[in-house]
C-alpha cells in the first residue's frame, strides 16, 4: 500500500493511503489514525475503530470533522476509515445521483450486473481491508465497528453477520431498516435485484432475530434530523431488539440533526463504549 500524507495529531498520526483493492478491481483510499501508543522504539500494536461513513462521503469526512483523535491517541485507540464506494469505473449510472453508485455502496455484495464485480463493499471492509491494514499496521487483531447513516447500517451487519470479529458495534443515525426506506429500497433494487427475500441478509432489524451474538448496540439519533421518519427508522431495530432480548441503547438527543455537528457532540461517548469492550478501559 502506497502511503499518500502524513499529519502529526495529539502526537499521534493521521495517515492517507493507496492500494489497488482485489476485492473491488480498482484503487482505493483510506484514512488511517494512529496513536502514539504505537509510534517510536517502545512502540506496540493497538487495537482498531473500524468507522464507515455515509452517502457522498469519502475516508476524509470522519477524519476532519468528527473530533475523535483526542481521545483515541488517550486510549491508544487506532481508527481505520474507508472510502464508502469504489472509484472511477466508469460504469453506466455510477454518477448519476447521490444515493447510488460512487460514495453509495450501501456495504453490501453487489449481485447485479454491472456492478457485480466491482461494488462489493461488504467484503472489502470485513475482509480484505482488515488483512492489509493489520498485516502492514502494528494493530492487534482486536477490532470494534461504527459508523453514520448509511455506514451506521454498514455497521450493525457487519458486527451482526460476523459473530467473534468485533468486539463492540455502535451507529449515528444509521438506516436501521433499509428494507423499508427509499435509501435502502433504491440501493437493494440496484445492487440485489428485485427478489426481497435476498435483501434481508443486509437489514439489520431483520438480521436481529437470528443474530448467534448478542453484542450491545449504542445507536445515537437526533430528533431534528431531517432523515429520521423517512429513511432511519430506529424504532424498527428498537422493537426487533426488545422482541428478541438484544440489548439496545437507542439514544434520542433533542434538537440534534444528521450532520457531523452532531457526531462531533457524542464521539467520545462512542470511543469510550469500544474502549471498555477492548479492554482499553475498565
Amino acid at each position: 500500500m502506497e502511503l499518500l500524507s502524513t499529519n502529526v495529531c495529539f502526537d499521534g498520526e493521521h495517515r492517507r493511503y493507496r492500494h489497488t483493492s482485489a476485492t473491488l478491481q480498482c484503487a482505493m483510499e483510506f484514512a488511517v489514525f494512529l496513536p502514539p501508543a504505537v509510534l517510536g522504539t517502545n512502540g506496540k500494536p493497538v487495537p482498531v475503530l473500524y468507522w464507515l461513513s455515509g452517502l457522498t462521503c469519502t475516508d476524509q469526512n470522519f477524519m476532519q470533522k468528527a473530533g475523535a483523535q483526542k481521545l483515541a491517541a488517550k486510549l491508544g485507540l487506532a481508527i481505520v476509515c474507508p472510502d464508502t464506494s469504489p472509484r472511477g469505473l466508469n460504469l453506466p449510472g455510477e454518477d448519476d445521483s447521490y444515493d447510488f453508485g460512487s460514495g453509495a455502496g450501501f456495504y453490501v455484495n453487489a449481485t447485479e450486473q454491472p456492478w457485480a464485480p466491482h461494488y462489493r463493499m461488504y467484503d472489502y471492509v470485513v475482509k480484505e481491508l482488515p488483512q492489509l491494514v493489520e498485516s502492514e499496521l502494528p494493530l492487534s487483531g482486536e477490532r470494534a465497528v461504527s459508523g453514520h447513516s448509511m455506514g451506521g447500517h454498514g455497521a450493525l451487519i457487519c458486527a451482526l453477520k460476523n459473530p467473534g470479529f468485533y468486539k463492540s458495534v455502535s451507529a449515528f443515525a444509521p438506516i436501521a431498516n433499509p428494507m423499508a426506506c427509499p435509501w435502502g429500497q433504491k440501493a437493494f433494487t440496484g445492487y440485489l435485484g428485485s427478489d426481497q427475500g435476498r435483501w434481508e441478509e443486509w437489514d439489520a432489524t431483520r438480521l436481529i432475530p437470528g443474530a448467534e451474538e448478542r453484542l450491545p448496540l449504542l445507536i445515537d439519533q437526533g430528533t431534528a434530523d431531517e432523515f429520521l421518519e423517512q429513511q432511519l427508522n430506529p424504532e424498527a431495530l428498537a422493537d426487533a431488539c426488545e422482541k428478541h432480548h438484544h440489548h439496545i441503547n437507542l439514544r434520542m438527543h433533542r434538537g440534534y440533526d444528521h450532520s457531523y455537528f452532531f457526531i462531533a457532540s457524542f464521539i467520545d461517548d462512542h470511543l469510550n463504549h469500544h474502549a471498555r469492550a477492548l479492554g482499553l478501559v475498565a
